[in-house]
């Protein structure tokens, strides 16, 4: 499920300028396509930020507050 070879591809993709190039010659719907993909990864990276932080901090917190954390 956690593909790090379409990461790399996707971070060389974007630095590059293959993107923006790619933008400047699309048609209206493939820019609408792209600007939504563009969108719906920075949701997914909003969702993976708090979901890294729920995992790194989940043992710290419950010991914050005192309560036993189940593993």
């Amino acid at each position: 499920m956690l593909d790090m070879e379409y990461l790399g591809k996707l971070a060389a993709y974007f630095a590059s300028g293959d993107l923006e190039q790619d933008f400047e010659y699309a048609d209206e719907d493939k820019r609408g396509d792209m600007l939504d993909f563009l969108e719906k990864l920075m949701d997914l990276a909003d969702t993976a930020d708090a979901m890294a932080t729920k995992l790194i901090f989940k043992d710290q917190l419950g010991e914050m507050l005192g309560a036993k954390t189940q593993k």
